[in-house]
């Protein structure tokens, strides 16, 4: 379905047909073009990336503070950034590997609107280093370090979600014995005041006598 954005005609996309399949003809991303899912613009661009030659990165996402949903995700080239060199502080020193980063800033930037779709809201196409037509299946051709920080992030992700999980959970807890405490300690309050009007009450029936 063909949308207008800022007088320019941008499709609507599903998921898996996004891409053109007409030739060679590949579809840019363009401001505006929408998704019905997070995982629809993530193969979209997957796509893309393959039929221009580079490499998709998931990179980083923006949840929401109250229920830890995604609201935006950044999908990168995977040459995004740099690396940082991290201390080896146990065992023998580790031979340096050949970093993939080359700072490149191509990202689509995606994010979920109130009717639930995912729009193109940042779009940069340029790379810093030469593409390679033909030489990139997708991203499940990445090297074993890129899978490998992707599914730490996903997991890092997940105990996120767990931890919120455990910590309103704690929360109620505490909550409960709060009430409880106050309860027993009014309770206490007024047996102590019974008692005190008992205690007084006793010695003026033995002056009646």
């Amino acid at each position: 379905m063909d949308l207008d954005v800022h007088g320019r005609s941008v499709e609507y996309f599903a998921g898996k047909d996004a891409v053109s399949s007409d030739g060679d003809a590949v579809q840019e991303p363009v401001v505006g073009m929408e998704f019905d899912s997070e995982n629809a613009a993530k193969e979209f661009y997957d796509e893309y990336a393959r039929r221009k030659g580079f490499i998709m990165r998931v990179d980083q996402c923006r949840r929401s503070e109250v229920d830890k949903r995604i609201l935006s995700r950044r999908l990168s080239c995977n040459k995004q950034g740099f690396y940082v060199k991290m201390r080896d502080r146990f065992g023998p020193a580790r031979k340096p590997r050949p970093s993939t980063r080359e700072g490149c800033k191509a990202m689509m930037l995606v994010k979920v609107n109130k009717s639930g779709k995912w729009v193109v809201t940042r779009f940069v196409n340029e790379h810093s280093h030469p593409l390679v037509i033909g030489g990139c299946s997708s991203r499940n051709a990445m090297d074993g370090r890129d899978r490998r920080i992707e599914e730490l992030i996903q997991e890092l992700e997940r105990q996120d979600q767990l931890c919120k999980l455990y910590r309103d959970r704690l929360i109620t807890f505490l909550k409960a014995i709060e009430e409880q405490t106050d309860m027993l300690s009014t309770k206490i309050q007024l047996v102590v005041k019974n008692v005190k009007d008992f205690e007084y009450e006793v010695p003026k029936g033995f002056q009646h006598r």
